[in-house]
């Protein structure tokens, strides 16, 4: 069945009723010179310079550097969650400036509604766009089965582990139809072999719903293993250093770990990041020697 069995006459999305999977001439997002700065006692701390990219539809993009650069500040910009200083962003040629459910997000952080059961929770955005419930019952148990949790669907997130409630939150954004999905640092708490998992369930679904993804992420191997292009940003204030074209399609077998390919993007990105990491360290020596 694909998603779009899955909508009724009632079902829209917020710019148009325009499916998930068709084709565009334009990308479907567009960053033209995001900068950010914050205000401080000492004068504008600025945490992003300039960041400019686009993206087609379908596409998964990763965003890689060191803590502190301004990854998770770009993607909440993109999402609605942070006004910028200088720039803007544009989704099918639209400029967005607050959240809306065309750009569903997935945190590190479990973000689930404690008091609502797992069906409920997958359920909660198409409710409060005006879904039927028959609808919503359709679109919770679909997405529940593409993540493999339609036995657990009554339980509460209380009851699952971390992993589970990851790919209860994937569910969650992928049940209002997104345009696209906001990944920031979503398997970052996980264990390594679940981590593992996730990656092949999120490279599954790709395949299905022909999702568009940009993911936020410090994994290289992650990066590496999921995405069709990767950026790598400077430290801070970050902006983009390099984009490295991963050449290996959606059809994508775990074995590809191992492959010389892979080793070879691996230590380009290794290389461009190491740089910046030490940028980071030896700012954060210099700031401790002056306090």
């Amino acid at each position: 069945m694909a998603l779009s069995d899955l909508r009724g006459p009632a079902w829209s999305y917020s710019r148009g009723d325009t499916p998930m999977t068709e084709p565009s001439i334009e990308p479907i997002l567009r960053l033209d010179g995001l900068s950010k700065q914050y205000p401080t006692k000492s004068g504008p701390l600025a945490v992003l310079h300039s960041t400019s990219l686009t993206m087609d539809v379908t596409e998964m993009v990763s965003i890689v550097c060191p803590s502190g650069c301004g990854k998770s500040t770009l993607l909440h910009i993109v999402g609605g969650l942070v006004q910028p200083t200088d720039g803007r962003v544009l989704l099918d040629g639209v400029e967005v400036s607050e959240p809306g459910a065309e750009r569903g997000m997935v945190f590190q952080a479990y973000t689930l509604s404690p008091w609502l059961t797992v069906r409920r929770n997958v359920q909660f955005g198409p409710k409060q766009r005006g879904a039927k419930k028959a609808e919503r019952e359709r679109l919770a148990d679909y997405f529940l089965d593409a993540v493999g949790l339609h036995g657990f669907r009554d339980h509460y997130p209380k009851q699952l582990s971390g992993g589970m409630r990851q790919r209860v939150a994937i569910a969650r954004a992928l049940a209002n139809a997104p345009r696209i999905l906001l990944m920031d640092e979503p398997f970052g708490a996980l264990d390594a072999q679940t981590r593992t998992v996730m990656q092949e369930l999120l490279l599954d679904i790709r395949r299905k719903e022909r999702t568009t993804t940009l993911f936020i992420t410090h994994d290289i191997d992650e990066a590496v293993f999921l995405s069709d292009r990767i950026f790598v940003m400077t430290a801070r204030p970050g902006r983009l250093k390099a984009e490295i074209a991963v050449p290996f399609g959606p059809d994508r077998d775990p074995a590809l770990r191992t492959s010389p390919e892979f080793f070879r993007i691996r230590a380009h990105v290794y290389e461009l990041l190491h740089s910046e990491g030490q940028a980071v360290v030896d700012a954060e020596m210099a700031a401790g020697r002056k306090a």
